[in-house]
């Protein structure tokens, strides 16, 4: 063996050990492995559901297209070489007896191939784990003739192969973790939905409408977004909410702007009211006229805490209505008490939504307990920005938004991607506890006017979004 060669193996196995991608590793395996062996083709099996499965084949003298996999039967060389654990050196498979060839020499008449010389290398790791077959074909010499593989060669390809099963089974168990971390990942988002109907299918339509809207863009300007940054993306979107694990149930769900206990009173107040006043008509204090009067101005008056308390968004003559029912009273025979208290009318004169001013303040925080509960999180290199974008989503270009009001620049562009998905959903979700969803049309009309009015998104990326219909199915 020459210098060059040593060199080279050395070399193969630096490769090999910085190489990630299953099927470009496999690609790489083959190809070294025919390169020091300086032979014409080869194939590569992996031991998958009980069987060798073929992965990869190369033939420099002919096409070849995919093979059927292995039964782990001893007539197969490549089913003795993986179950016995040794290299099988054939000088000519035509003379053979060590296995049925009939397969080969069946392949060779028709496609006018000769297979002749055959190295069959199992890839077992140092611990024993056998996870495939490496198969050689046809050696050929200085000359260009095809010969029998050296015995030399042989040795050294078993030390190549047992670098490859270890990194197939290092790749494998990154490749398994990953998928176990993103698993969790989704896991803690459906809890995040689950645990209000409000929310319970937010995170899923967003990570849906993101991976076809990258696509999108990437179709567009071709590699825009890595494979690795749109998975970074995408795994900030999965998180974005998960803030929400802890922010208050009573909060999360409150669908109308009065708490049940606080309507509870209220209809116990106008109760007493009622029985009040008719106490003092049947003493004589009250005319018909007035008590009447009396039990029409209690029916307003529940009529119009019904439509103030379920409002997607109060006009200004039923906030005026609200603010004069507060000011009327009534006695207690000892006090005159208002028919609505502050904190009632207060909560009665949210003009949109039905959070108060500190309940949206418990509300807003998901994004800051967000950040802290990523905080605890060891995310690797090419997922560390997930803490940062998913705890950004409700910032704004102007400077508007929250928490930290960032603005500009300060506002990556994958950030800017996650709010527009954010808000779209928000705007067209059927589930929301203070509003209904709205038609897409309406929903694509708010986000350019918060691009063109507002200047709270970007106006690219919001028109490239309303172009990619990302929010549309395949099946649609």
């Amino acid at each position: 063996m020459t210098q060059d060669e040593i060199n080279r193996i050395l070399q193969i196995g630096v490769e090999l050990s910085s190489e990630r991608d299953t099927d470009r590793l496999l690609e790489h395996i083959l190809d070294c492995v025919m390169e020091l062996a300086h032979c014409d083709a080869g194939t590569l099996y992996l031991y998958e559901d009980g069987m060798l499965q073929f992965r990869l084949m190369r033939n420099k003298s002919r096409a070849i297209g995919t093979l059927p996999p292995v039964p782990l039967k001893k007539e197969h060389v490549c089913a003795l070489a993986y179950i016995e654990g040794r290299t099988l050196n054939i000088g000519d498979v035509y003379e053979s007896e060590l296995c049925d060839f009939s397969g080969a020499k069946k392949y060779d008449e028709i496609s006018g191939y000769r297979t002749k010389s055959m190295l069959v290398v199992p890839m077992c790791s140092r611990e024993g784990e056998k996870l495939g077959v490496l198969q050689l074909i046809n050696a050929t010499g200085a000359d260009g003739v095809v010969c029998p593989f050296p015995d030399d060669m042989a040795l050294v390809l078993e030390s190549v192969a047992s670098q490859a099963a270890i990194t197939i089974r290092n790749v494998r168990y990154i490749k398994q973790i990953r998928e176990m971390f993103h698993s969790f990942v989704r896991m803690l988002s459906t809890a995040v939905d689950e645990r209000t109907p409000y929310n319970a299918s937010h995170t899923r339509h967003m990570a849906e409408y993101c991976g076809r809207f990258i696509d999108y863009l990437n179709a567009k300007t071709p590699g825009r977004f890595s494979p690795e940054r749109k998975e970074e993306i995408l795994m900030s979107v999965w998180l974005h909410d998960i803030g929400k694990l802890v922010t208050p149930l009573e909060v999360m769900n409150k669908s109308t702007r009065l708490t049940p206990e606080l309507r509870r009173i209220i209809e116990h107040r106008f109760e007493i009211i009622g029985l009040r006043g008719e106490i003092e008509y049947l003493r004589g204090n009250m005319s018909v006229v007035e008590f009447e009067n009396l039990k029409r101005e209690l029916d307003d008056a529940r009529r119009l805490i019904n439509d103030a308390d379920a409002a997607g968004f109060q006009t200004d003559e039923r906030l005026d209505a609200v603010k004069a029912l507060s000011t009327k009273t009534y006695s207690d025979g000892q006090n005159e008490l208002p028919w609505l208290t502050e904190q009632e009318t207060e909560l009665l004169s949210i003009r949109r939504g039905t959070l108060s001013d500190e309940e949206r303040e418990i509300m807003n925080a998901h994004v800051i307990l967000t950040d802290k509960l990523l905080s605890d999180i060891s995310f690797p290199d090419d997922l560390s920005h997930v803490r940062a974008w998913a705890s950004m989503h409700h910032e704004f270009l102007n400077g508007e938004g929250y928490p930290s009001h960032l603005s500009g620049s300060e506002i990556p562009e994958e950030v800017r991607i996650i709010t527009i998905l954010d808000i779209f959903d928000a705007l067209v979700a059927s589930d929301r506890p203070y509003k209904k969803g709205m038609p897409v049309d309406r929903a694509l009309g708010i986000l350019t006017e918060m691009v063109e009015k507002e200047h709270k998104l970007d106006a690219v990326l919001t028109r490239d979004f309303i172009e990619s219909r990302c929010w549309e199915s395949e099946k649609q």
